[in-house]
């Protein structure tokens, strides 16, 4: 069977988490395309130039530890405008999409451009302030010298550059199911997505 979820959003609005959940849920594989970017973030940071990166990129990148940081977040959001980049990055996404068992994919423009015919499609977000009280409080927990109005300004410009980029901006598909995470626990955020899921599989069966 294949079966594919898109789940697009902006930044720390849940779709990650909620993105494990269903492929936990459903058995399928799953792939956080931001690692992507942000491992193309970081071979940048030491002096690779970023279509150099993306064209030699190797699935074990998207394995180093500290992809998560706040530094690399910033240059992988700065790659991610360069057409170039996005568009070598594309095979790997799409192949990954169409593996046998089903694929959950979260991203930004995975249900408008990498997988537009995704059996599932979601757009997950939150506001600004809550989005950045999330990070906020990530980064701290893993020692990050950081302050609040900081990571709001961070989040704010993310947003800005994902939503006004010249290829592939970050927007819900035109099917997109809408799922706003802002006042939902990680608990209650999961089942309305698992439930969004549950009522097109029966349709692949």
């Amino acid at each position: 069977m294949r079966f594919t979820v898109a789940i697009d959003g902006p930044a720390a609005a849940g779709k990650g988490t909620i993105s494990k959940g269903i492929a936990e849920r459903f058995g399928f594989s799953h792939l956080d395309t931001g690692l992507l970017y942000r491992a193309v973030g970081r071979r940048t940071l030491d002096g690779t130039p970023a279509a150099e990166a993306a064209k030699a990129l190797k699935a074990e990148e998207l394995e180093q530890g500290d992809l998560r940081t706040a530094e690399i977040a910033q240059a992988a959001s700065k790659v991610a405008v360069i057409p170039e980049v996005r568009s070598a990055l594309v095979d790997f996404q799409r192949a990954f999409a169409c593996r046998a068992g089903g694929a959950v994919l979260d991203g930004r423009d995975i249900g408008t451009v990498i997988c537009p015919k995704a059996e599932v499609k979601l757009f997950v977000t939150a506001s600004a302030k809550v989005r950045a009280e999330r990070r906020f409080l990530e980064l701290k927990a893993k020692g990050a010298d950081v302050t609040r109005d900081q990571v709001l300004t961070d989040v704010k410009e993310r947003d800005a550059r994902d939503a006004q980029r010249s290829t592939a901006p970050m927007k819900p598909a035109k099917d997109a199911s809408m799922l706003d995470t802002s006042s939902l626990s990680i608990e209650e955020a999961l089942a309305q997505a698992v439930a969004i899921v549950e009522r097109k599989l029966p349709t692949v069966r």
